[in-house]
């Protein structure tokens, strides 16, 4: 799940968020203020049940925010780099940049997340019962007693064993315990999603079939995207697997064409040497790769000023650039890759580049791998 637009960082993390919240936040504002709290406490001012709607609402994300950042944090302490986090319509996503070590690290990963969910219902749950023996507010106490709820809906929903759900992980945490082999593992989670999500589709239909009312819908379409996040797990790990063992420098192409730092967009734009080759270059500055420039990103200089800016300027820098090693796992680069020629993998080794990685080059290569013996992949 890719980030619609980029909130920040916290504690080093990008913090993103996907379009579909906007359609899971706007039924959790219009829901609370035109349903559940003129419902429980009528006769308030309709700006107060807005308020009240979209304050409940922002504090259900910051606690998808809490939810997910517990899986970061844990996992940065067991040795797992996270690339960012993705808030989206089933609540929010951790991209881990590579696996658990051991069944242990993956189960302390992805049970922190429904524990905190867990904990955060209990206190919100506690603040609704401290706030009513007070006689306060009885809006507030609804907002929070609704927080208290959701939140340990949102822990027991994600303990399904059933990937992509944190329950799948766990699930893979003991298969994979069990039968020693992770990609085994990582098949029966998924295959547990997939059953999970049918079951939720084919009841959600009945129920709209019985009922025709659109809770009954709102299950069917979760089920659905449900079996899309677990196939798309599920082919993800086939890739690993196809992909174990073999090195970034097996992929790369080797001594990519560069652009020094200093040229003209003018110059880029008009050098035959790179306008039919590719659509990016690493930008280098004294024999020190410091970023990559796009054919599109450099077309963008209007044409009265392209021969004054130069492609240092309209670069991507190396900070915000994919960099690797030769020798790492180019399994541990895939989810790290997204389309697009501003996403091309940097190849440095000690200071030097020595190779460019695009989302073609791996496809490239476990094409290869899917075609030839075991025994033959060491010549590749």
């Amino acid at each position: 799940m890719r980030a619609t637009f980029v909130l920040g960082r916290i504690a080093g993390v990008r913090v993103g968020v996907h379009w579909s919240v906007l359609l899971i936040f706007g039924i959790i504002v219009f829901g609370l203020s035109q349903g559940r709290l003129p419902e429980t406490h009528p006769g308030r001012a309709w700006a107060l049940y807005w308020a009240a709607g979209l304050c409940t609402a922002l504090v259900f994300f910051a606690s998808l925010l809490a939810h997910e950042l517990a899986h970061a944090v844990v996992a940065r302490r067991n040795g797992v780099e996270v690339d960012d986090i993705v808030l989206w319509f089933l609540g929010g996503s951790a991209r881990l940049r590579t696996e658990a070590s051991s069944p242990g690290a993956e189960l302390r990963i992805a049970g922190v997340g429904p524990l905190v969910s867990l904990l955060l219902g209990g206190l919100f749950a506690l603040g609704a019962w401290l706030l009513d023996l007070a006689s306060g507010p009885g809006v507030v106490v609804e907002m929070v007693a609704w927080l208290a709820g959701i939140n340990v809906l949102l822990a027991v929903f994600n303990a399904l064993p059933a990937a992509p759900l944190d329950g799948g992980r766990l699930l893979r945490a003991f298969l994979w315990w069990r039968t020693g082999d992770r990609l085994r593992a990582t098949a029966g989670a998924t295959a547990a999603g997939r059953v999970l999500g049918w079951l939720l589709v084919a009841l959600g239909l009945i129920a709209f079939m019985r009922t025709g009312t659109f809770g009954a819908l709102w299950l069917a379409l979760i089920g659905w995207f449900l079996i899309a996040a677990a196939t798309a797990e599920g082919r993800q790990a086939q890739l690993r697997g196809v992909l174990a063992g073999v090195p970034v420098r097996d992929a790369m192409t080797p001594e990519p064409l560069t652009v020094p730092a200093d040229t003209t967009v003018a110059g880029f734009l008009t050098s035959a040497r790179y306008r039919y080759r590719h659509s990016a270059f690493p930008v280098i500055d004294d024999g020190v790769p410091v970023g990559l420039v796009t054919l599109d990103s450099a077309r963008k200089v209007p044409q009265a000023e392209d021969r004054a800016v130069t492609v240092r300027e309209v670069m991507t820098p190396l900070s915000q650039t994919n960099v690797v090693g030769p020798d790492s796992p180019l399994a541990d680069l895939l989810p790290r890759m997204e389309p697009g020629a501003e996403h091309r993998v940097l190849v440095v080794d000690d200071g030097r580049l020595v190779g460019i990685v695009s989302l073609s080059d791996v496809s490239r290569t476990m094409t290869w791998l899917m075609r030839t013996a075991p025994g033959r992949r060491d010549g590749l």
